[in-house]
């Protein structure tokens, strides 16, 4: 093949070298250079019979040489065209024998095939790939999960349950019971606190100079925080021991025991409600004095009363400008040092001599000063009265209705306050009532010696004087004051805790007061605070007796 392409290409009276072209031109399609190679014979034949026709050139020899020279070289020139156009033809057929010999040697559907499993060979070992990694983090996993899988647990993040306790129901074996756990729980904390209080009271001399001593050298030398370590350590060693079986006993009060009552199986409805009314009553108590501490703090940081607070806040100014430039262990040497004196020395002195205190001892003072929400009720009440009395004065003859007198009529208008007590029950003007019933004990009057029903039972508040029992009505306040009643603590011939209707449980809540102007005794009942009063008339009228005559006879 390749022989008879030489042949063809270079036959004819030219070489290739007579064709520089046809090296330097591209590879063409064999449409494209037929159509090249007929449009120029055709060009060339049309010259020639145009020149054949011309009869004007017919006669001239060179004419006819120069039309042969030029057909010869037209001849020529299609016999290379025919040359170029059999090698085209033939490097054509070659290139598709070419091609088909390398299809078949290169085997594409082989190739393909054998792709194909290249193929499916890499996806089978990126599967086990992935299986083989994810054998590997489950492993991981559970180990990770049985080593640290307790403390994951707790660190996971669950929604909050709201769970509703369940309330007992009230039981009076049940409030007994804690009320004896109550008191055991808390008698650590208040032998404690009683050993403070005697340590800074000076009960023992020994054991607090003991005690003084050894704090101070701690302070002076930077050891008070290690001290009071060390003392709790030694604490829950004494503990480990007492628990162990030893009898360890160190206190600087001697301790009271308590007489353990033994319980009671079952109580009477009397016990019952007793039991209540007394647990009652020291809740209240309690719920009180917490009240008072809270309204106090409050109203110390809301500038209620600014004197007060103005001194808490000038402290913190010094405090603070002293901790920004004394360095801490200083700080804490001056602390320690302020601590121990006012604890042992201080303390002592203000507690020893009240006077001393109530001048000096300035957190007491600011502390008492300090006004609760009750009390500032009060003050504001007692304001606005006394803008208003001026008022009420240039009025007051046409509103006293006729009978009743402006003394009176002031008195009433006032019969809460002290400054108007001694008028509301004509005394002289140095009979308050004492501390205790400031504001008086809420009651009824029940006068057995009155047929009446308005006058049988009268309802009112009960103060005691340093000389007096005074009952005030509270339907003097709209009428005749001639209904408050006045016993002088002197002519009182007995008195006694009184119970008005047998039938309710417990001891009652009356007081029988006898007296020499009365035939059956005079009965204040319904008082929730029956014992505290009791108390306070009782031990008032015993102060009275003992200083002017013998004890008359009473009974509890």
């Amino acid at each position: 093949m390749l022989k008879r392409l030489d042949k063809i290409r270079f036959r004819g009276p030219r070489t290739r070298d007579d064709f520089p072209d046809l090296a330097e031109s591209p590879p063409a399609s064999d449409n494209e250079c037929s159509d090249d190679m007929q449009l120029k014979p055709k060009a060339a034949l049309r010259d020639t019979e145009d020149l054949l026709r011309d009869p004007a050139g017919s006669g001239s020899p060179t004419m006819a040489a120069a039309i042969q020279e030029f057909q010869r070289s037209e001849s020529d020139r299609l016999n290379e065209v025919k040359g170029h156009l059999e090698i085209a033809l033939l490097e054509k057929h070659f290139l598709q024998e070419e091609l088909r010999k390398l299809r078949e040697e290169t085997n594409v559907d082989s190739l393909r095939q054998e792709l194909e499993r290249e193929r499916n060979k890499r996806i089978d070992l990126e599967q086990k790939m992935n299986e083989q990694k994810e054998v590997w983090s489950s492993r991981l996993q559970k180990w990770l999960y049985e080593r640290f899988g307790v403390y994951i647990e707790d660190f996971r993040f669950q929604p909050e349950e709201s769970t509703v306790e369940t309330e007992e129901p009230l039981s009076a074996k049940r409030l007994t019971e804690n009320m004896r756990r109550l008191k055991r729980g808390a008698r650590p904390v208040t032998n404690f606190l009683r050993n403070l209080s005697a340590l800074s009271n000076w009960h023992s001399v020994y054991t607090s100079a003991i005690a003084f001593i050894i704090y101070m050298n701690a302070a002076w030398h930077g050891w008070a925080i290690p001290m009071f370590l060390f003392l709790a350590i030694l604490r829950l060693s004494l503990n480990y021991l007492i628990a162990r079986g030893w009898r360890i006993q160190w206190s600087i009060v001697p301790e009271v025991s308590e007489p353990m009552e033994p319980p009671k199986e079952d109580l009477t409805v009397s016990e019952k409600f007793q039991l209540v009314l007394d647990v009652a009553q020291k809740a209240q108590n309690l719920f009180g004095k917490m009240a008072d501490v809270l309204e106090k703090i409050k109203n110390l940081f809301m500038w209620v009363q600014p004197e007060s607070t103005r001194k808490l806040y000038i402290c913190l100014w010094v405090a603070f400008i002293t901790s920004c430039v004394l360095p801490y262990k200083l700080m804490g040497f001056m602390i320690g040092l302020y601590a121990g004196i006012k604890f042992f020395i201080i303390d002592f002195l203000f507690k020893s001599c009240p006077k001393l205190r109530d001048k000096y001892d300035t957190p007491y003072i600011v502390w008492n000063s300090l006004p609760t929400d009750p009390q500032l009720k009060e003050r504001t009440n007692a304001t606005v009265s006394r803008r208003v009395q001026p008022v009420v004065s240039r009025s007051s003859l046409a509103t006293v209705p006729c009978g009743v007198s402006r003394e009176e009529e002031t008195g009433r208008s006032h019969s809460t306050k002290k400054g108007a007590f001694h008028e509301i029950f004509n005394l002289p003007e140095s009979e308050r009532p004492l501390a205790v019933c400031e504001n008086g004990w809420r009651c009824c009057l029940i006068n057995r010696d009155r047929k009446m029903p308005t006058d049988y039972i009268r309802n009112g508040v009960l103060y005691v004087t340093e000389n007096y029992l005074c009952f005030e009505s509270s339907s003097s306040r709209s009428s005749s004051s001639k209904k408050n009643k006045v016993i002088k603590l002197v002519d009182i011939t007995d008195i006694q805790k009184y119970k008005v209707l047998s039938v309710l449980p417990g001891s009652g809540m009356g007081i029988s007061i006898a007296t020499p102007s009365t035939q059956k005794p005079l009965v204040f009942g319904a008082m929730i605070h029956r014992d505290e009063a009791f108390e306070a008339i009782f031990t008032q009228y015993m102060k009275i007796m003992t200083t002017t005559k013998p004890p008359a006879s009473a009974e509890l």
